[in-house]
């Protein structure tokens, strides 16, 4: 690795969550066992929507780009933390951890920006219910993660091109699983001010106004339902809501305490322990929180299942049927 000024940073070091040698057998496993469940999870609430024609609603349409969204967004950070452990290697390049900035940044912002749809979504469904269907369109939809899509990109695109414009020269050592934004900016020995400028103007912008945008479809929302006259239909309105509120919660809860509480302490494990919340387990909880609440989920998971469950019966036969011809 090359230091100092004026000269090219090949590589970075991450030191993760251990040093100790007996743990790194453990943390593999566990990161490994939550990817997985991620990866499949998420997996299956996409076949599951994707297969049913009941599904095909602006609703499911966006809760299975958002389980897209997540396999990748963990994609962007597990898959190289388990490579190193069982390599047993720190490293990562400077091209490396750049590139894994501007995807995670843009997969957790199109996180952000598909919960706020959701959240229209919803406002829509409960307030207008007899317009949703001409409002909620196939082409504003599409309009919707199309301009979530592009907002991401510009985002991710400009922070990492502010990255390019640090130099670093000291010790490069970063405790973390993974290049994260906040804690490379401070390892930067250039001056950071635009960063942080940056960093903060687009908390507002891109974070602060959709979390408005939720908390004040939740407010019409919350109207609506102590309008209605049936305690059965304020019930059931209220349900279709209360899986995408516990996403909500998980995620900025999560991302906002763990940054605020980097701004307020060292660098240190703590971080990478605190980050694991928002960028494992949160998109982990995801496909469980939807199925387990969802009726509709449940039962589309149950046909695709019975249906892939008779098409391995029929494949299985069709093979026994030949070895005996033969």
């Amino acid at each position: 690795m090359e230091q100092g000024n004026g000269t090219q940073i090949l590589e970075f070091l991450l030191l993760g969550f251990s040093d100790e040698p007996e743990q790194q057998p453990l943390i593999f496993g566990l990161f490994l066992s939550m990817y997985l469940i991620t990866v499949f999870g998420n997996l299956l609430i996409i076949l599951a929507v994707s297969s049913d024609s009941h599904l095909r609603t602006p609703m499911y349409f966006f809760l299975s780009n958002l389980s897209l969204v997540d396999i990748c967004f963990t994609s962007t950070t597990i898959p190289k933390m388990l490579v190193n452990i069982q390599t047993q290697s720190q490293v990562i390049t400077y091209k490396g951890c750049i590139t894994q900035i501007y995807f995670f940044i843009l997969f957790g912002m199109l996180d952000d920006f598909l919960l706020t749809v959701m959240a229209y979504d919803r406002f829509v469904a409960i307030c207008h219910p007899l317009h949703y269907t001409v409002i909620m369109n196939p082409r504003l939809c599409g309009l919707l993660l199309l301009v979530s899509w592009i907002m991401s990109a510009l985002y991710s695109l400009l922070q990492s091109l502010m990255m390019l414009r640090l130099s670093f020269c000291t010790v490069l050592k970063i405790p973390h699983f993974f290049c994260e934004l906040n804690q490379m900016i401070q390892l930067a020995c250039s001056d950071t001010f635009l960063n942080n400028l940056v960093i903060y103007v687009a908390a507002v912008l891109l974070v602060g106004v959709p979390f408005a945008g939720i908390l004040y479809s939740y407010s019409k929302i919350v109207s609506c339902i102590r309008g209605m006259s049936s305690a059965q239909g304020r019930f059931k309105a209220f349900s279709t809501c209360v899986s995408h509120l516990c996403i909500v919660f998980l995620f900025y809860c999560t991302s906002v305490g763990v940054y605020l509480s980097s701004a307020a302490t060292q660098i240190s494990h703590s971080g990478a322990v605190a980050s694991v919340m928002y960028t494992v387990v949160t998109p982990m909880l995801n496909p469980f929180i939807y199925s387990l609440r969802n009726k509709d989920i449940k039962g589309a998971l149950k046909r695709f299942c019975g249906m892939a469950a008779r098409k391995g019966t029929t494949v299985l036969g069709l093979k026994n049927f030949l070895c005996l011809e033969s």
